[in-house]
């Protein structure tokens, strides 16, 4: 499984990056926003941290303003993939930008159909959110099996990003189901190494060096 990192914390992207937790970027205005500059230049600084793909997101609703944005964002870096909502409009930018030969993710997918959708218009990736259908009571688990299914049965090649990850469930959750790529934040990124058993192995490990008065250099 890929790991595409959701932020636009450039010190949190190049910390997680330097560990060869990183194979990507997701960002969003949000997450801009958050960062207090200008999406053009973040967008660009985190293009050059890593070598995957940034997915940036266009601001426009209508398709051949998505298709301008989209040929904007994609002349910052050659790892952009430009994100577009899952509208119609959002499926016509996708085909033109995907015939144009860039990478487009397709984000706001809350139902299988628009998965196939998606992939019938080109998309690179497909971004189920599953923490926003757990939010409403449904289990987002069950839309990242459904796409899966769906696009084993037919050979498409759109890679299944899991998004709106809230926990460190999520992501063992949708590994078992066989998404391609899952994207969270840097918290919950970090929290996949924690485990109360590794800790208390750790306090008796150092509890004997200390015992024992080893030291290694």
């Amino acid at each position: 499984m890929k790991f595409f990192v959701d932020t636009a914390d450039v010190d949190a992207i190049r910390e997680l990056n330097e560990t060869g937790m990183v194979d990507g970027v997701t960002t969003n205005p949000s997450l801009i926003k958050k960062s207090g500059r200008d999406i053009l230049e973040v967008t660009k600084e985190i293009c050059a941290i890593v070598d995957g793909p940034v997915s940036a997101e266009v601001t426009a609703t209508e398709a051949g303003a998505m298709i301008a944005e989209g040929r904007k964002l994609v002349g910052i870096a050659d790892n952009i993939a430009v994100k577009v909502p899952l509208t119609w409009d959002g499926l016509k930018a996708c085909k033109a930008l995907t015939d144009d030969g860039h990478m487009v993710n397709v984000t706001l997918c809350f139902s299988a159909n628009q998965a196939l959708l998606a992939a019938k218009a080109g998309a690179t990736f497909i971004s189920p959110f599953i923490g926003r259908l757990d939010d409403v009571n449904l289990d987002g688990m069950d839309l990242i099996e459904d796409i899966r299914t769906v696009y084993d049965n037919y050979g498409y090649e759109t890679q299944i990003l899991a998004a709106s990850i809230r926990t460190v469930n999520h992501v063992l959750q949708s590994a078992l189901i066989g998404a391609d790529v899952m994207t969270a934040p840097p918290a919950v990124i970090k929290a996949m190494v924690n485990h109360p058993l590794t800790d208390k192995g750790l306090d008796a490990f150092l509890a004997d060096i200390k015992a024992a008065n080893i030291k290694i250099v």
